[in-house]
This record gives C-alpha cells, sequence and structure tokens, in this order.
C-alpha cells in the first residue's frame, strides 16, 4: 500500500504567501497525521515561470498548439535553446529556496521523517491559483529523494468519487478521439493504441460534435483520449480542443455528455495536446478522477513518445503515477532537440479516488467510495465473517490439482508472456536487466593493439591564437600526424570532423591525409528521414573515399549505446557516401597485415577470416521492435567506461612534447578524437547507471570499443554476443514457468515461498554467468513465466476448493 500526501494551499497570494496544510496518510485510509506551514511570499517566482516559458516558447517548435509559436527572429536556435535551459535552471533554484523557507521546515522536516525511500508516494497539490498550478512541482528536490513519488495537482473544493463498475467486457474500453491535426503526425498515436493488449479502442476521425456525445451518451468507456490542437485561453480558466478542421469545443459543451460518461465508469482522460491546464480545470469540475495534460505547448514527436511509454509501463502493472513518472522521465533522453520536455506531462487528480492499474480496468473491478482517501467515513472488518470463512474453509476439503493441469497452466502462461513480450511491452525491462548483468560483468585485459590519442581542453587551449576552425587546428594536426606516422602504425582514425580543405600553407598535412594508406577520417551520413535536423557532414576533401568511415552510432529510444554499426549503404544523396565504420575501416587496415580481407556470406553477413558477424534482425534478444537497418550486431563491451580500462592512452600535447614512447604506436591501431566536455560527443552505455555525465563514454573511446570488439572476434576468438533463436528462448522461458507451477503445486505456502526466492536468485545467476560466456537469455520474462504460473496454480486450486 503506498502513501498519500495532500499539501492544501488555500488562502494566500505570492504577495503575502499562502497557508499550508499537510494530511499524510496510506492510501485509501483515513489521514493519520495533520500539520501546518506556510510559504513565504514571493512575487518573483510566477515571474520566473513567464519567463521560462517564453523562451520556451520562443524555441518555434512544430507543436500542437491552436497557433504554432514563431521563434524569435535573428537569434540562433542554439542561442534560444541555452537561453531556456538558463531559466529553467533559475527558476529550479528559486523554486527550491522557496520550498527550503523557515515557515515551510515542519512541512518539510515531517515529510522527511515519516517517508521511506522505497515508498510509493502520490503527493497532490491542492489549489485553486494557477501560478501554484502551472509550477514545476516535479523539480521539487524531494523527488530526487524518492524514487516512486509523483505531484499532482488537484482543487481545492472536490467531491466525493463514487465511480461505477462499466459493463463486463474483460476489455478496458478506449474512446480516442483524433482531431484537427493539421501540420501536426498523429499517426503514431492511433498506432500505439491499437497495439495495446486487452484493450477496446473506438476512434473517431475529425468527428462532428453530435457524433462525439452520441459515443460518449450511449456507451462505457473507461478512458477517454484525446490528440490534435488544443489550448487554454483566460488565464487557463477554459480548455478548447479542436475536433475538426472546422469545429471547436469547450468542456462546458460537453458538459452533459461527459458527466453521463462518468457516470457509467469513465475514470481516465488523457489529453496528448498541447497548454492542457484550462481542459484539466474544467474537467476537474465533472469528477473526472484521473486527468493527463501538457502544461505547455507539445511538439509531436514528444507527444508521441510520452504516450508510448507511459502505455508501456501502466499496460505492464505500474500503477498510474508511478507509469507517468517513468514516461515523464524518459524523455530526458529527448532533451537535446527539445529542452525542458521532462516539464511538460501532468497529472490533474481527484483527491478522493484512488487510481485505478491496468489490470483493475481489464477485470472491471469495481472502484466505489470504498477506496476514498479523503472520506471522513471509518472503514471495518466484519471480524465474524472473516473467522467464519476460515472455519469453512479448513472444513472443506482441499482440491487437488494433477500434473497434467499444471502442465498446460506452464504453456499457457508462457504463450501469454512471449505474446506480451511479442508486443515489445518487455523490451524496457529486459533491456534494463542486460544493463544490470553487463555492469557486474569482470573486466577484461587491457586491448594492447589500440592506442587513443585524447584531444582533452587543456590540449584545444594549449593551442593559443593558432588559427583553427574545429578542435585542432591545421599546424597541430600536421605535427600530430607526422609524429604518429613516423612511428609505423597500422592504422591512424581521426574521430574529428573536418568538411573544410586544409589550409594552403599547410600542404604537408594536406598530402598525407590524400596519399597516406594508415590515415582514415570520419564523415557522418545524412539522415534521409529528417534532412533539416539531421543533413550528415561532409568528409575532409583532401581523403579519397575508400579512407572513409561514417561516425554514425545507433542508440537505443533510452539514449544507450548497445549496438555497433559495422556497414551500411548511405542514401544516394547524403553528405558521407563510406558504406563502412570508422571503427571497420581501422579494423580491416589492421587485419590486412595479417592475410585478413573483408568478405560477405550468400547471406550478406561481413566474414573476417573464420569470424562471421551475423547481422541483427528485427527480434533479437530482448529487442523486440529493433530498427535493424545497416549492418549491426551487439557492442560486447570490453570494460568499463574510461580508455584506460581496456587500451593505451596519451594527449595530443604528449605526444607533440615527445612523451610518448614508439613502441605505444608501432604495429597498433591509433584513434584521434575528443574527450574535451565541452564538445559534448558523450554517450550512455549499459555502464551508466545513473545517466549522469561522468558516467558518459567519450565517442573515440565508443569508437576503440567497437574496433576491438572486431579485432578480438577475428584474432582472438572472444565471442560476439550471442542470443537464442526464438524457440529457444521460447523454450527457457516455459522451463522456468513449468518450475513455477511444480514448487507452487508440490510444496506448502511456508516452503513454496522461500523455494520460489531460490529460484529467481538461479535465474539470476545463471543469466549472469552465460553473460560472462557472451550468451543474452531472457531474465525478465522467464522471472515472470515462473511468478505467474505458481500463482495462478495456487488461484485456480482455490478457485476448485471454494465450488468443491
Amino acid at each position: 500500500m503506498g502513501k498519500l500526501v495532500i499539501l492544501k494551499l488555500g488562502d494566500g497570494n505570492f504577495e503575502e504567501g499562502f497557508n499550508v496544510i499537510m494530511q499524510l496518510g496510506e492510501d485509501g485510509q483515513l489521514f493519520s497525521l495533520e500539520i501546518t506551514g506556510k510559504l513565504p511570499p514571493d512575487p518573483e517566482i510566477y515571474k520566473y515561470y513567464n519567463g521560462w516559458a517564453t523562451s520556451y516558447e520562443s524555441l518555434g517548435l512544430q507543436s500542437r498548439l491552436e497557433k504554432p509559436a514563431a521563434q524569435v527572429k535573428n537569434v540562433s536556435l542554439k542561442d534560444i535553446k541555452t537561453n531556456c535551459l538558463n531559466n529553467a535552471s533559475i527558476l529550479r533554484d528559486r523554486f527550491n529556496h522557496w520550498l527550503r523557507s523557515e515557515s515551510f521546515s515542519p512541512i518539510r522536516e515531517k515529510l522527511l521523517e515519516q517517508l521511506m525511500p522505497l515508498d510509493e508516494v502520490r503527493l497532490i497539490i491542492q489549489t485553486e491559483n494557477i501560478w501554484l498550478r502551472k509550477l514545476p512541482w516535479h523539480l521539487w528536490d524531494l523527488c530526487d529523494r524518492y524514487s516512486k513519488i509523483e505531484i499532482a495537482i488537484s482543487a481545492l473544493n472536490v467531491q466525493k468519487g463514487s465511480l461505477l463498475q462499466n459493463s463486463a467486457t474483460n476489455k478496458v474500453k478506449i474512446l480516442a478521439i483524433i482531431g484537427n491535426s493539421t501540420g501536426i503526425n498523429i499517426q503514431t498515436d492511433r498506432l500505439l493504441l491499437e497495439q495495446l493488449p486487452n484493450a477496446q479502442v473506438s476512434f473517431l476521425l475529425e468527428p462532428q460534435r453530435q457524433q462525439l456525445t452520441d459515443e460518449l451518451w450511449h456507451q462505457d468507456w473507461d478512458i477517454f483520449f484525446f490528440a490534435g490542437h488544443s489550448s487554454s485561453q483566460d488565464n487557463c480558466d477554459t480548455g478548447r480542443m479542436f475536433i475538426n478542421k472546422t469545429d471547436t469545443l469547450t468542456i462546458e459543451d460537453l458538459k452533459n455528455s461527459l458527466k453521463k460518461a462518468v457516470e457509467r465508469g469513465l475514470k481516465i482522460a488523457i489529453f496528448n495536446s498541447c497548454d492542457g491546464l484550462g481542459l484539466a480545470r474544467n474537467l476537474a469540475d465533472l469528477q473526472i478522477p484521473q486527468i493527463i495534460v501538457m502544461r505547455e505547448p507539445v511538439p509531436d514527436k514528444i507527444a508521441q513518445e510520452f504516450l508510448k511509454y507511459f502505455l508501456e509501463a501502466f499496460a505492464r502493472g505500474e500503477s498510474f503515477y508511478l507509469a507517468v513518472r517513468e514516461a515523464r522521465e524518459r524523455l530526458e533522453a529527448l532533451e537535446d532537440k527539445f529542452p525542458c520536455a521532462t516539464w511538460l506531462p501532468m497529472i490533474c487528480q481527484n483527491p478522493t479516488v484512488l487510481p485505478p492499474t491496468w489490470q483493475d480496468l481489464f477485470d472491471k473491478g469495481e472502484i466505489s467510495d470504498s477506496t476514498a482517501t479523503a472520506s471522513n467515513s471509518n472503514f471495518y472488518l466484519d471480524t465474524t465473517s472473516i473467522s467464519s470463512r476460515k472455519n469453512e474453509q479448513q472444513e472443506t476439503p482441499r482440491f487437488r490439482l494433477n500434473l497434467a493441469t499444471v502442465f498446460a497452466a506452464s504453456i499457457a502462461v508462457t504463450s501469454l508472456i512471449m505474446g506480451i513480450r511479442y508486443l515489445g511491452i518487455f523490451q524496457s525491462l529486459e533491456l534494463q536487466a542486460f544493463d544490470y548483468l553487463m555492469r557486474n560483468r569482470p573486466a577484461e585485459a587491457p586491448d594492447s593493439r589500440l592506442l587513443i590519442v585524447k584531444v582533452t581542453q587543456e590540449d584545444i587551449e594549449a593551442q593559443g591564437q593558432e588559427p583553427r576552425r574545429g578542435s585542432l587546428s591545421d599546424r597541430t594536426l600536421e605535427q600530430l600526424l607526422q609524429k604518429l606516422d613516423s612511428y609505423q602504425p597500422r592504422a591512424i582514425g581521426l574521430d574529428i570532423y573536418r568538411d573544410f580543405p586544409v589550409q594552403p600553407e599547410r600542404q604537408n598535412l594536406a598530402r598525407l591525409m590524400a596519399k597516406s594508406d594508415r590515415f582514415v577520417a570520419v564523415c557522418k551520413v545524412t539522415n534521409q528521414s529528417n534532412v533539416d535536423e539531421d543533413p550528415g557532414i561532409l568528409p575532409p576533401p583532401e581523403v579519397p573515399r575508400e579512407r572513409l568511415g561514417f561516425s554514425d552510432l545507433v542508440v537505443d529510444p533510452d539514449g544507450i549505446l548497445r549496438r555497433h554499426l559495422l556497414a551500411m549503404t548511405p542514401p544516394p544523396a547524403s553528405r558521407c557516401t563510406s558504406p563502412y565504420a570508422l571503427s571497420s575501416q581501422l579494423a580491416f587496415r589492421y587485419l590486412e597485415a595479417e592475410g585478413i580481407s573483408p568478405e560477405f556470406t550468400p547471406e550478406r553477413n561481413l566474414k573476417l577470416g573464420d569470424t562471421v558477424f551475423k547481422r541483427l534482425k528485427t527480434r533479437t534478444g530482448g529487442y523486440q521492435h529493433l530498427d535493424a537497418a545497416g549492418h549491426q550486431v551487439l557492442l560486447n563491451y570490453r570494460s568499463h567506461r574510461s580508455a584506460q580500462d581496456f587500451a593505451g592512452q596519451v594527449t595530443v600535447t604528449e605526444v607533440l612534447n615527445g612523451q610518448l614512447n614508439p613502441d605505444m604506436v608501432q604495429n597498433r591501431v591509433v584513434l584521434i578524437g575528443i574527450t574535451a566536455p565541452s564538445v559534448k560527443d558523450y554517450f550512455f552505455t549499459p555502464y551508466s547507471e545513473g545517466k549522469t555525465y561522468y558516467q558518459q563514454m567519450p565517442g573515440v573511446v565508443a569508437h576503440a570499443q567497437m574496433v576491438s570488439q572486431i579485432l578480438s572476434a577475428v584474432l582472438d576468438g572472444r565471442q560476439l554476443l550471442w542470443v537464442w533463436p526464438w524457440w529457444g528462448e521460447t523454450l527457457w522461458i516455459w522451463s522456468w514457468s513449468l518450475l513455477g507451477g511444480l514448487l507452487f503445486w508440490r510444496f506448502p505456502l511456508f516452503v513454496r515461498l522461500g523455494l520460489v526466492a531460490i529460484a529467481l536468485s538461479l535465474l539470476n545467476v545463471l543469466c549472469f554467468v552465460l553473460l560472462i560466456q557472451d550468451g543474452w537469455l531472457p531474465l525478465i520474462p522467464s522471472a515472470l513465466a515462473l511468478v505467474f504460473t505458481g500463482s495462478s496454480v495456487v488461484a485456480y486450486a482455490e478457485l476448485k476448493t471454494q465450488r468443491s
């Protein structure tokens, strides 16, 4: 059972401060604690919010707002983003300073005293002040302390909710309104809804008003969903949604229809559209229990990704609040292009109603005012009835399952797990489990074939006033390459973009780049699906195509680099036309001295010597919806995040000052790349547990990991990461499902729980040991199959016992 915290901010304003009442208790029970405090006057708070909101709108992002905001003219997008982030940082600091004020400290200290780190907490801000509602409460440093807390907004005066049970359809019934989509893409929203398990989705495409009201009036719905343009007006007192190209509606226009829908069991409203505080305020008056809206104009990409992440988490069993928090925080991976994306989603909640789970919606269990958490009624248990039921159960002969039933249950659960897995619902969890096991693998010995020459911030500054158009001037690069080339390396890779010619006075550098068979440069392939955002980067004009390698890396949706792109076919109009990655080009040159040349099998897999690099498929291991374009393999990291873990390293200054031992270069692969933080060429890896800056891997180190993977596989017999075919994974999952059924079938309660814990530990150990042997086996689906089969066996036996 989780915790419920309500902060009532009643009388007051920013000029005089706000009186605060804090209530705390368990979900579904009376409040056990009430304490008062005060937030002091701070009239600058909402001005700081306005400053951030203005800079956010100045980004000019194509959004689902009624009228797209115009980007500020004569100012670069980079400067606008920087200004937006600066305003966000100022607002966050000022907001937390306000919440750490002395008059508010009794409430803060009581929360820290009463809440445990692993408590699941719903924190509801009750207020009528629009600026308090707009504030980014998720930035409260309290949220950093508690990983399972999420904050919602509510009106002060709410009526106690009483939701009726819907018709028993064993489906989550969703009414999806696809409104005016001019200038935006809402097909992704529709596809995400269509893929939901155990859901019955009815779509209305740009409906007329009568069509919409008829659907609300005559059918039972669990979830109301709207995607399209919307906006808030009159200082967020009124919300307006654009249901088709000509008609707009306010919530007042749908008042009677929505009231009827609530009476028939509507529990959640999701507005995947812009500026939804006005909509939320009007909807709250109709007693819709849970509402998700966007506080500011939301770009298409953010709206779609949030919906995907939320539905994934909610459908797999996360609570409503934790599903919103997970989806909101996962938007962080997009904040390089969409600053402050994690600020946009917010919950508006009727605090008298306990949010349903996906299973509640699916099972159509009754959610009534007995679950009200702010009610003044007491809860009683009929102990006499419970006692008599226990006696009846003791007198009733226990139903005994046979082995065939356990066997059938294991097959049914395995089929269900594999079906859910096929939909990709487990993908995020499986990738997290993969990362967890990878982090615990022992580090391997350093790869003596590689040397990394780092361009540090000190190296950049040491060049002083030298004319340069990148991190290294032509003069410094010329000296560096001449020095390295004289030590006879097998290959030199320059992981620095140079889409400009060498200066005329540096012809030695131009000749070296043009003539040296050892030298490989990088370029970036044009993103054909998004040319405006990612047009690619041209190669150095002096370097021929056969000595170019693309720098593109494939990063998963959660921002983690887990795959190695060896080769691809660039688009015909791409600025970079090299078919091979930088890592492949460098490895080819090293292996050429060993008499090994690249070949391709009939299945178009790359073959080097006796080693075949098999392409990833759309469904590989925990991946169920993988973009497998190009020639990709799983990236088997040699060790942890820093260069010295697996290869020699040296700085540019050390090379130029003669501090480099020639033996560290001769017959090796040398990679030159930037590690200066200012360049931001960094990637998260499976080792980035906390996803902080210090846990990122420089791009040049990532390329070195890939070169090492190729050379180690070909010359040392080091295995690539492998997975079983689908039938092998199915048998593996089914075996754990059957084991769970047998444990729950054969042993009493006090024994089976211990045995299940042992079995889960054994599963974890086996998956870890096999990953050390480079095998990636299904951990999460197997664990779920074990527990679900055991639980279903017990539940079936109990049902049969009660009926016998």
